[in-house]
């Protein structure tokens, strides 16, 4: 039999395989010091919530301590970075959400690519965008709210907090043909607030915050924007039963790590998270935030993660949007 590999193939699958064996062996010897989740984001938002549920089964399952480390700013660009600029040994990694899908398109220029420097392990949950407005607007509908909105265009305000719940009104916008004056501000409980006050018509919140005041009758609650009924709010309607299809929106949360971690520890992480999102504490626990546990593969995380970016690209590009 002749041999058909040529010196410099053969080097390379030589180089190859001692890389392989490299990775497998530090692999075996993982988790070999506590873990650093780094979430992009500040304490107590659902995000890290989220991060906060995950960890004690997590911790307990790999026999180590995991560490929740805040790094918000930048529309959760600061953490992000960070966590990509990571050793790749499987003690660091993101937990990230719908805005590193959006800030993608959104910035000119990031500091990491969230497709070529992560290695995608699960998505953990998904919710969805609340869509509230003030009692006092004559809206009892999304149908009722664009009919306004198309009436008087312009004089309705209507809050939003982070680039998706940015982008997803921006959609709305572009979908229903209505303009209306986006009011951004600092977290949900602002752009809720808001809305209580008076001083915006309408504001796209998270349910866990506008729920309590939507119940007591200060707010009105229009649709959800997933494609399935809240959790919480089960007599709330989806965008597509009021007759909105193509404006749903998941608001995701995911675990990845940086790109070149061994695929065996990618494997470990993922086992143990969906272990984690089937005990009984946990999800409860994501019941009162809204979240729907998930548990995806890496591939379906990965292909997911590429969709979402090219779905709010789009959307980018239509609205002009852009992050100051």
């Amino acid at each position: 039999m002749y041999d058909i590999l040529t010196p410099s193939i053969r080097r390379a699958v030589l180089c190859a395989g001692l890389l392989a064996a490299a990775g497998n062996a530090h692999a075996q010897g993982w988790p070999s010091a506590p873990i650093r989740m780094v979430v992009p984001f500040a304490a107590g938002s659902t995000t890290d919530t989220v991060g906060r549920v995950i960890v004690a089964p997590l911790s307990a399952s790999l026999g180590t301590p995991i560490t929740v480390d805040n790094r918000p700013g930048a529309g959760g660009n600061i953490g992000a970075e960070i966590a990509a600029r990571a050793n790749a040994d499987g003690h660091t990694l993101l937990l990230a959400n719908i805005s590193q899908a959006t800030s993608a398109s959104l910035y000119d220029k990031l500091g990491y690519d969230f497709v070529r420097d992560f290695a995608p392990i699960t998505m953990l949950g998904s919710g969805a965008y609340f869509l509230v407005v003030h009692p006092s607007l004559p809206a009892k509908s999304l149908k009722d709210l664009v009919e306004l909105a198309r009436a008087k265009p312009t004089q309705l305000n209507i809050g939003s907090a982070g680039a998706g719940s940015y982008l997803w009104v921006e959609l709305l916008q572009s979908l229903t043909g209505v303009k209306m004056t986006h009011v951004v501000y600092k977290g949900t409980p602002q752009v809720a607030t808001a809305v209580l006050s008076g001083e915006i018509s309408a504001g796209a919140v998270a349910t866990v915050v506008a729920l309590p005041q939507v119940k007591a009758g200060r707010l009105r609650g229009l649709v959800v924007s997933s494609p399935q009924r809240s959790v919480m709010a089960p007599d709330t309607a989806t965008v597509a039963e009021a007759g909105f299809k193509g404006l749903e929106a998941n608001v995701w949360y995911g675990l990845l790590a940086p790109v070149a971690v061994p695929r065996e520890i990618v494997n470990r992480l993922h086992a143990e998270s969906v272990k984690a999102l089937k005990l009984p504490d946990v999800r409860e626990r994501f019941d009162t935030m809204d979240v729907r546990p998930v548990g995806s593969s890496p591939e379906q995380f990965g292909a997911f993660i590429r969709e979402d970016i090219a779905r709010w690209a789009k959307i980018v590009k239509q609205s002009g949007a852009k992050a100051e």
